[in-house]
Parts: C-alpha cells; structure tokens; sequence
C-alpha cells in the first residue's frame, strides 16, 4: 500500500500518536520530514487552517492548506471544509512566542505536491487503489485517493446496476477502493469502480432459481423492472402498477440465463423501507487489472473494459 493515504487514515496509527506526543517527538517528525495528521480545528478570517497538535498550536497559511490555492485554481471552499476533519501536513518550522509557548507552522501542500510526484504520476490505467468518499454530486461521486488530493467516480462507473444518485451506494467518509481510469484533459485523474465488483458469473453464483430473496428497484422501463441484486447484478421483472423506483422489493428467481446475461424474476412484493444500503463485495482490492470482461464466456454479448496507456 502507498505511504500516501486518504486523509483520515494516518491519524490514529501509532507512529502519527507518538510523533504528536511532545516537542520533542514534533521537532524529530520536522526533521525527517515525516507527513503527519491531525485535527483542523479553526479557518481563522485569512483562510489560514488552525490544527490541534496536542502540546502546541500549528498553523497552515492559506497559500499552503491545497495545491492550487496560490495559483487560484482551488477556491477557499477547499481550506474551510477541512474544519473539524483530520489534514495532513509536513512541519516546515517550530517557534517560541514572546510569553513562552510553541507554535508549528505546517503545510499540507508541500505533502500534496510529493503525493502527485512520487504516487499519483505513476498510477497506470488498471492500478487499484484504496479510496475515501469526501462528497457526493448527482454526477458522480468525488474521493480522496492520497492526501487530500480529490477525483472525480461519474456515477456510470459506479456500479454495474445503474442507480439514480452515488447516496444510493455510497456515503460520505466511507473508505472504498478504485481503479485507475486514465487521465482527463486537465491531466487529473479519472477513476472507475465498477470493475472492482465481480463478473455477471462471480455474482449469479450467489443466487438459484427458485430462490425468493431481498431486491431494490432501480429502474421501470416500458418492458419491464430492473430489481438490483447485487451491486453489479440485476434482474428483469414485469410491470406492476404498485411498483416505484427506490422501493425495497422481495423477487422470485425464475431463471438465470448466462448466455443472455438475464435474470428473469418475479415480483412478490415491494415497499418503502429505509434500510441500510446493500452490502457488496470487492472482488479485487489491490494490484493491477489489464482487462475486466463483464460478460460470461457463453455470453452472445460482450461486455468489457479495456484499460490502455
């Protein structure tokens, strides 16, 4: 695993505790240069970040809470959400004040840069990587893939089965893996999730004809109800009247047909719940994936992505 986290994943680890422990263990973390994490407490009225040391006070000038801020390319949304959350940062000098006390100037762009340069650059397309969710939009969910430094998931590559907002799998602070897309114009990078939750076969395995079990409706078409089994698992019922998107539904399993990649089911009953969201399982969480085909081997389909330089 990279040494560049997802922010939040550093602060409780014993050697974050201990470098946080008292001056002195703070002035030896300033001179290795060790990134460390703790807990923005204060956006004071020039957009400098406050952070809880512990033994001390440190402060994050503006121009250093985000890359992108001295150029103007990030607003200062970016340094007020950080309140209340952990940031992290590199300790570039240590002072005493005129009544005694020790204040640490951080930076956490300093940190973000070397994460660009020595891990984001060399992600390729088909690299897994962990992730944290930091905000939801209907388009996409946005994650923390190292050190703060944001990308974007469009919701199509969510999952398999489609849903109506990323809130439907996903929520905020929730650590997930992602794979690497490739690279947009503005040279940031583009993520993808889908790939990540098992083939039409791995999820079909978990079900048998014959079965009645737990569904959500995602979609009712002209021809039909899309009921979501699994994240990247969905089965066709009929028409129903009393049937709305969103509902928690209970499905008879008819049949699977892998060549058609079909699920045919039945209806038994729908209704308004507000259940947790689905569990799903990770197929992949780590390594590299050249090609992922979605689609079974008899399938008259194919179904795919092909991850390219």
């Amino acid at each position: 695993m990279s040494n560049y986290l997802p922010e939040g994943l550093l602060s409780q680890t014993t050697e974050n505790i201990q470098a946080l422990k008292n001056i002195t263990s703070l002035q030896e973390a300033m001179n290795s240069k060790k990134i460390l994490e703790a807990r923005a407490i204060i956006c004071d009225s020039e957009h400098n970040l406050i952070v809880d040391l512990g033994c001390m006070k440190g402060i994050i000038p503006k121009d250093e809470c985000a890359i992108g801020i001295q150029e103007g390319t990030t607003r200062d949304i970016a340094i007020i959400s950080k309140v209340n959350k952990p940031v992290c940062f590199r300790i570039t000098k240590i002072s005493q004040n005129p009544s005694g006390s020790y204040v640490a100037i951080l930076s956490r762009r300093e940190v973000q840069e070397e994460c660009r340069r020595e891990y984001l650059t060399k992600l390729r397309p088909g690299d897994i990587i962990p992730a944290r969710v930091t905000h939801l939009e209907p388009f996409g969910c946005f994650v923390d893939i190292g050190c703060g430094v944001i990308s974007l998931i469009p919701i199509d590559a969510i999952s398999v089965s489609r849903i109506s907002h990323p809130r439907d799998r996903f929520r905020v602070g929730q650590d997930i893996f992602a794979v690497i897309k490739g690279m947009d114009e503005n040279q940031k990078i583009c993520l993808s999730h889908k790939e990540l939750l098992g083939t039409w076969e791995e999820n079909a395995s978990h079900f048998t004809p014959g079965e009645t079990v737990a569904g959500i409706v995602r979609s009712i078409e002209n021809y039909g109800i899309f009921v979501e089994l699994a994240p990247n698992l969905a089965g066709l019922a009929e028409l129903r009247e009393d049937v709305k998107v969103g509902q928690q539904a209970s499905v008879f399993i008819k049949s699977l047909i892998p060549e058609k990649m079909k699920i045919k089911l039945i209806i038994v009953d729908s209704f308004d719940a507000d259940y947790p969201g689905m569990d799903y399982q990770y197929y992949l969480t780590q390594g590299h994936i050249d090609v992922f085909r979605y689609s079974p081997e008899c399938s008259e389909k194919l179904v795919e992505t092909v991850f390219e330089d």
